[in-house]
């Protein structure tokens, strides 16, 4: 009798440690998931974004109509580097950075 309890206490001590064991991978498997939803739903898309973005930037020329993050909407007289001259009005131009160009307007 004694011996079958010392079985019994050896049994229970074995599942316990297998449960301990695979319980800690099981445990994060919860916080991975949503790392990985967060991506797909979060970052990825803003990236996305924000890569169409500088294509818009890159892809400026002349004559074209645009708008500013600051609401401004001019034509593009010139380009200098990193620096596009707006033809706002008959007589008036400004300088503003491409980041600034927020988009351009499409003829609808």
């Amino acid at each position: 009798m004694f011996t079958s309890l010392l079985y019994a206490q050896e049994a229970t001590e074995g599942a316990a440690q297998q449960t301990a064991q695979g319980g800690g991978i099981m445990g994060f498997l919860p916080i991975i998931i949503m790392f990985v939803i967060l991506y797909f739903l979060l970052i990825r898309p803003q990236q996305k974004k924000q890569k169409d973005m500088v294509k818009m930037r890159d892809d400026l020329q002349k004559n074209e109509k645009v708008i500013t993050s600051g609401g401004i909407i001019g034509t593009i007289y010139s380009i200098k580097g990193d620096v596009v001259v707006l033809k706002v009005d008959d007589n008036v131009k400004i300088e503003v950075t491409k980041s600034a160009i927020a988009t351009k307007v499409t003829n609808q």
